[in-house]
Order: structure tokens, then sequence, then C-alpha cells
């Protein structure tokens, strides 16, 4: 092919699917950008997703070698460049990724040499300005780079474990936490010394000097769950090179946004907003978000208030809001849409084809905004006139929570104003209104807390940890429906929030007291208690007698067994969390909980299951902490000595200035929850499941004291029934299961044998019923007591017997009927099996279907069934024309 340095986007990527179609490989088009079946992935955020599950080997392609320009988008879930979008010289949401692709055939030979052959011999990039990166054991790449390529040995640079564990590198590529994985080799182009920053490897390697533009993943691993490699038996090559990326060296300019692409668009933008200034950061993020919203709804997304149609409109609304900041009070974003078809349309024919559709979806999300966005820039004007340098938490949630700001749009207005935003005041609101709706969903009377009574009331003091009852509670404010009321009478359901109270309210995994509020011929039973507004204890329940006003005085009872068993629970969490992490490594890190009456759960950060062994070790270690009887000993200190101490934050709560630090034995933990003097009152700990929640995360429950008592007290039962059932003792009760199991297998094979000698007896008698339609012997019957395989079995007997046939049987079993058709021969050129079958099983009342040749499925038994059986001939007959 000719050898040129391409001047276009559209040049280089005809260049690299023609240099790969030379080297043999199939060209394949993009994928979209919302995969397919794969629940784990938001958005298509590299050109191997749509491989993946033939790395996996659930999947074979009809080719070994594959290259594709992969349209891809990073704005939501793990892969988010949303917020750098505009501001840097290379983030995008949507981009496109170059990659070619072998399935167990070439490997690190040929894809370094055909790398280096694209970029230096055919785009003439100068081979003293690139360098590599390899892994640090991965002496074949290093030599091929070396000996063959002859890059000098100063430009080749080993990477190791830079992210904290074995493997996790930049130059070792992962699936996922087992499964193919392998080191790679990356290339880079020096824009030279006038640009800040340092190869890779160096401290400033971040700077913009060194760029990487092409990644070549060679897996040739298997990882097992325990963290071993083992060999793959076809390794593989997987390549990605960022074409925005590419066309910039190849253009002769240094940042993303001044290559062809963005510049038309830049230019349309500019044109449309009435913007002078070219370098505009506004008009690079309208630039880049078109393309990201336009292909989105070119997939199938449209703007919407969840999932991905969130992330679009978040992405829309992004736009537009730059379009505002540059005076455009109007729609215009759709109108971007004509020229992003002018550059893109022939790469990407589908979106030419829904043009139309693309326009009418953002122009109708652009007018819904307009209003939204000019009463919410009004806010914030207000607000940022009133702010010392940070948009207070407060302020950002109202935008969020009012006007449909969403935090980072709110953090880019702030940003260009020279701003900061309280992002954990933020937080902290967003979390009171989580707390406020959890509340109002478990209790019928609702639990809303309105600013006025916030403002009015002082926090609750909880005087719960040494104490489960307390007199001359004060009630300061009573909710009824979700208002606050001054009374309630007998019957009613309420939330009632006192000055202070022994009742734990939900919080950081340990659930709410129950119990009673009482005074002389009062009675409230709290069914619960929540934490409202970060602050306040609401006691949860219904006034069975009396009636209660605000400023009455009562006594507080807690269920004292119930809070006891939370307890043991609770501080059992913390001794689990020690275990796991001696046992399983640091990296283990809580990622949720639950502490309730009957049991403990708790998520942690894990790479793979835990073995069974390694659970008999945690549940030994916790018992053996229990078994030492560690005083349990709580401190109140500041949160940087609690720091200081070396004490971690087991539930992730915020915490304020002054902390309690609760230690029990080598553990030492911030938390704010109740727990028993002394290790020894847990009595036993036993661990009852463990499993994955997500990706890196795994869940362990766990029982104790007597509830882990009755627990294996009942599998003790079990096991002496199952016993008694097997007529032996809880001793032999594996030797008898197993000789059991060996008898029913030996009982299903002469069962088989029996019903394949009924099959073939009956096989032979059908043979002489065929009836002969244009020279296809046709057998259609009805057979007693056979299954679908004792009839898929006669169906290929009497097949290979007749020929040219057409066979449908019925095995009747208990009013319901097994129909297996075949079809053999010659009639396989007129008669579908699938066809016949779904023609049979509609008539009976059921259903059915599969192969031209071999069909399967069932229905009703009766007379409709004869008759349908007796049409068979009559179906082929026409069929046969």
């Amino acid at each position: 092919m000719t050898t040129h340095a391409p001047t276009s986007t559209a040049q280089i990527r005809a260049d690299f699917i023609a240099f790969f179609r030379d080297k043999g490989h199939t060209i394949v088009p993009s994928a979209p950008l919302v995969p397919g079946n794969d629940p784990t992935l938001l958005f298509t955020n590299s050109g191997m997703v749509q491989f993946k599950d033939v790395f996996l080997g659930a999947e074979k392609r009809s080719y070994v070698r594959a290259a594709d320009v992969q349209r891809c988008l990073r704005a939501g879930g793990k892969h988010n460049d949303l917020d750098s979008v505009g501001y840097t010289a290379r983030h995008h949401t949507f981009f496109e990724m170059l990659g070619n692709w072998s399935f167990g055939d070439y490997f690190k030979k040929d894809a370094i040499a055909w790398a280096w052959e694209l970029l230096t011999q055919v785009w003439k990039l100068p081979a003293e300005r690139l360098l590599v990166t390899v892994y640090h054991t991965d002496d074949e790449a290093y030599v091929l780079w070396r000996d063959m390529v002859g890059i000098p040995e100063d430009r080749i640079v080993r990477i190791g474990d830079n992210k904290g564990a074995p493997f996790a590198s930049d130059n070792f590529w992962q699936m996922a936490d087992t499964g193919p994985c392998g080191p790679c080799t990356e290339i880079f182009y020096d824009h030279g010394a006038h640009i800040a920053g340092g190869p890779p490897g160096s401290p400033d390697e971040d700077g913009d000097r060194f760029i990487e533009i092409w990644n070549l993943v060679f897996m040739q691993f298997d990882k097992q769950a325990d963290g071993s490699l083992l060999p793959l038996p076809a390794p593989c090559v997987d390549t990605g090179m960022g074409l925005e990326r590419l066309a910039a060296i190849l253009q002769g300019v240094h940042s993303n946004y001044e290559i062809d692409v963005f510049q038309a668009l830049i230019r349309k933008a500019a044109e449309l907003t009435g913007t002078q200034d070219l370098e505009n950061k506004s008009l690079r993020v309208i630039a880049d978000h078109i393309r990201a919203c336009s292909f989105l709804i070119v997939d199938g997304v449209l703007p919407s208030n969840e999932g991905r149609g969130y992330v679009l409109r978040r992405i829309i609304r992004r736009a537009l809001r730059h379009g505002w900041m540059l005076g455009v009070r109007q729609p215009f974003f759709h109108s971007m849409v004509e020229t992003l078809d002018a550059v893109m349309g022939e790469a990407y024919p589908e979106l030419r084809i829904k043009r139309e559709l693309v326009e009418r979806a953002l122009r109708a999300e652009e007018e819904r905004f307009a209003e939204t966005l000019d009463a919410g820039m009004r806010i914030f004007d207000e607000i940022a006139t009133r702010s010392l340098g940070t948009i207070p938490g407060e302020d950002a949630f109202r935008l969020y929570d009012t006007y449909g700001f969403p935090l980072d749009l709110t953090a880019d207005i702030a940003r260009e104003r020279g701003l900061d935003v309280d992002i954990a005041g933020f937080d902290a609101a967003m979390q009171r209104q989580r707390e406020t709706a959890r509340a109002a969903g478990k209790f019928a009377s609702g639990t809303g807390l309105p600013a006025d009574l916030v403002a009015q009331l002082s926090p609750t003091v909880f005087d719960g940890y040494h104490a489960t009852t307390a007199q001359g509670l004060q009630i300061v404010a009573l909710l009824r429906d979700g208002r606050p009321v001054d009374a309630i009478a007998a019957g009613d359901a309420a939330v009632v929030i006192l000055d202070r109270t022994p009742f734990y309210a939900e919080s950081g995994g340990q659930v709410g007291d129950t119990g009673a509020l009482d005074a002389e011929a009062v009675r409230f039973e709290v069914d619960d208690t929540l934490k409202l507004a970060g602050q306040f204890h609401g006691h949860l329940g219904r006034l069975v007698a009396g009636g209660l006003r605000v400023g009455d005085r009562l006594a507080g009872a807690v269920d004292p067994e119930r809070r006891a068993t939370i307890v043991l629970n609770h501080s059992a969490t913390h001794l689990l969390h020690g275990a796991l992490r001696d046992l399983l490594g640091t990296h283990v890190a809580q990622k949720g909980s639950l502490v309730a009456p009957d049991r403990l759960r708790f998520d942690f950060s894990h790479f793979q299951p835990v073995t069974a062994d390694e659970l008999g070790e945690i549940e030994r270690r916790v018992n053996r902490e229990v078994r030492a009887n560690h005083p349990v000993s709580i401190e109140q200190m500041d949160m940087q000595a609690a720091l200081d101490s070396g004490a971690m934050a087991l539930f992730g709560e915020k915490y304020g200035e002054c902390v309690r630090v609760v230690t029990m034995g080598e553990s030492v933990e911030l938390c704010g929850g109740t727990h028993v003097d002394r290790t020894g009152r847990i009595g036993l700990f036993k661990l009852v499941s463990e499993g994955g929640v997500s990706s890196g995360v795994r869940r362990i429950e766990a029982l104790t004291g007597q509830a882990a008592l009755d627990h294996v007290r009942g599998e003790e039962d079990r096991l002496r029934h199952a016993a008694g059932l097997l007529g032996g003792t809880a001793a032999d009760v594996g030797d008898r299961v197993r000789a059991l199991i060996e008898r029913q297998k030996q009982l299903e094979r002469e069962l088989d044998a029996l019903k394949a000698k009924a099959a073939s007896g009956a096989t032979s008698d059908l043979a002489g019923t065929a009836v002969d339609v244009g020279g296809i012997k046709v057998v259609a019957a009805r057979i007693e007591g056979l299954d679908a395989k004792a009839l898929r079995d006669a169906v290929d007997r009497i097949k290979q017997q007749l020929g040219d046939v057409v066979v449908v049987l019925a095995g009747a079993q208990n009013g319901k009927a097994a129909l297996v058709a075949g079809v053999g021969g010659a009639a396989a050129g007129t008669v579908r099996a699938g066809e016949l079958l779904s023609e049979i099983a509609g008539r009976i009342g059921g259903k059915g279907g599969g192969r031209p040749d071999l069909a399967q499925g069932g229905g009703d038994d009766g007379p409709a069934l004869q008759a349908a059986l007796a049409d068979v001939a009559g179906w082929v007959a026409a069929r046969r024309g």
C-alpha cells in the first residue's frame, strides 16, 4: 500500500483498515455504544468489548484475525472522563479506538512488527520520536523491540507492579479478577523537549511530552482464583490506539481539539453561538458532546432520569449550559448534527440514516431544559454573589434537587468563576435526604423532617451506651403522616422525637432499637428508631394508650434482649474485619454491613471468592479472639489522634472532630455503635455463607451467641435425621450417601437400557406403518410411556431405517404428550421439522420447534393429538406440492 503522512482523520481510518486487511484481517464494524447482553458495562468503553466472549471462550468467530474502528464512550460508571472534557488536550466523552485482534493466531512478534511498520513506514512517524514500555518480566517483548525492531535500550522502559498488588500494573492487562490476562507493551510519542513532562515510569510521567498512542495487549495467561497464572492454550492479541491522539500527531498539532474533525465542529459551534474566539473551552465542550450525544441516540438511548438515559441527559445539559455561557438563549445544539454528519457520516452510515431522529431528540431536550437552565443560572448567580470563595453544599444540593443541576455542572460553573464547591456539604445534604426518604418508606406515618422544625431543635443526646432505660425524656416534636403536630391520640401511628434517648438510631450498619415509651396511663410502642436529618433520633411506632403532647415527659425502655443480640453481632463484626485483613490482606475494606438481632452481614473488597479453607481459618481466628475474652475499651479522642493510633473507619461514616475509638484485642476501629464489655460475651461465632455481591466485593453472613448455637444444633439435628433415613449414624453418613448415589446411577442405567429396548421394539413396528407421500415415507404415531429422550432415539432409528422420511412420534404420560419430529434424506429439501412440530404442538395447546432436521415440544394428550397425527401425511403432501 502507499505510504504517506495522512492529512485527515478519515484517511487515517482508511489507512488502518487497509493495512490490516492486507495482513489477512477480517474487518468488522463498530459495535454499538450500548453493549449487548453485558450488564457489567454501562457503555462500550474500549475496542475489546464486542470480543469479550471470544476471549472468554464462550463464542467462536469464523475468523482468527480482526480489525476495526470502534466508537467508545467514557461518561459514566468506572470509566468516566466527563469532568475533564474541554479542559484538557486529550479527554473526551466519545472517542474512536483503532484495534487489531488475534484469536489464537499470531502473537507478539507479528503484532510488534506490524505496529512499527504502520507507524514508521506507512505513516512516516520518525523512529527517534517513539519509545516503548514493556511489563518488567516480559523479556520476550523486550528482546523483540531491541533486536527485531532495533529500538535502543534506553528507549525501552520496563514497568513493574505500580498499582499496589501483584500484576497490578500499567503494563499488565486483566479482563476481571480472574480469567484471561497478560502483559502489554505501549508505544509513546515524544512531542519534544519544549513540552513539560518525563518518560513513562519517571516521576513526571504525567506531563504532556510523552503521549501513549498504541497499547498492544498479549493475553497469554488464565488468572486463577488464588492469583496464580496458567498459560492459555491459544494466546491472543488485543490492541487499541486512540484515533484522536494519533490524528493530532500525524496532523502536527498538540491538542486533540486541533484535529480536522474537532475543528469543523468547533467552527460550527462558534457560528451557532456567535463566538469569535475559537480557543474558547466552551466550544470544545460543545464539539465533544455533540459526538457523544448523537451516537448514543443513534444506538437507541434517549434522555431520561435513570441509567444510560440519565447519562445522556447530563451530557446534553452540560453542552447546553456552555452554550448559555456563550450567550445563546435559543435551541442550537441540534444544529450541530449536520456538521457531525458531514465529517463522520461516511465512516458511520447509521448516523446519516438516523440524523433526523437525533436532531429531533436533541431539540426536544433543549426546549425542556431551557427554562430550567435559565432559572437555575439566576439562582447560581445569587449564590455566587454571597459566597466567599466557596459554593455551600446546601446550595449546591438545592441546585441539584430543585433545578436539575448535577453536581459536576455546578462544579464546572464554579471553577470557571474561580470558586470551589463544598462537596462534603453537598454529600451531607444528599445523605439527609436519603435518610428521610428511607425512613418515610419504613413507616406509614412518614418521617420527613421539615427544615423549619430542624432549625428549632437541638440534636438528640444518646444515653444508651451504658443503659437501656431512662427517665424524664422530654418530647420535643411529634410527627403524624410526616407533618409536625402538637398532640397524638391512642391508635395514632407517629414519630416521637425526644431531647435525649437510650434508643440507638439506625446507623453504621447497626439497626435501630425497639421498645416502649411510657408515662402514667400512656404507652407508645417503638417499632424502630431512625436518625433523621443526621442528628435527631426518631422513634417510630404507635400510641396504644393515653395521649401525648409536645413537652410531655416519658420513661424509655429499650427491648433488652434484642439490644443484647445486636451488641454481640456488632462486636463480632469488628473481630471479623480484623481476621479478614490479617488472613486475606490489608486490601480488605468494608463495603457495607448489617448488624441485626438475628445475624450480621459484612461486605468487603477482595479479588476472588474466599476458599473453604480460608473461611474455616477466619472462623477459627474470630473464635480465638472471643475465647481470649479481651476487654473492650472505648475512648473519645480527636480525629487526628484516632487516625494516628491506627484506628480504622469500619462503616465509612462521616465523623466529627471528636470520635469514639473502640478497641478489642488487636482491633481498633472508629465506631459509634454499641458493644459488649468483653469479647467473651459473644460466646460463639459461626460463619453461615460467603458469596459475591459485585465485581471485587464479597459478602459474609454469620451468627453469634445463642443464634450460633441454635444453628449448630439445627445442623446436628439434620445430620442425625439424614443418618436415620440412611440406616446409619452421623459418622458414616458420607459413605452411605456415596453408596446410595452409586445405586441410583446403576438403576438409571438399567432403566435407560429397558427404555432403549422398548423403543427399539416400537420402532420396528412403526417402520411398517409408514405411508408413502410422493416417494417420501411418513410415520406419525402415539406411543405410551416414552419420554423425550426415548422418542428422539426412536426417531433417529426410523430415519436410519427408512432414509427419505418424515417422522412424528408422541409419547403420552399422565395426560401430557411429548412430541419429537425428524426429517431425513430427500425429505429435507421440502419439509422442516421445526415447522411441522410447531404446527402439531399448536393444535394440542402446546408449543415446540427446533432445527430443520430435528425438533421437539409438547402439549395435551387427547383426541386433538390423534387428529393432528392423522393429518401429518396431508401436511407433508401440501409442502411437496
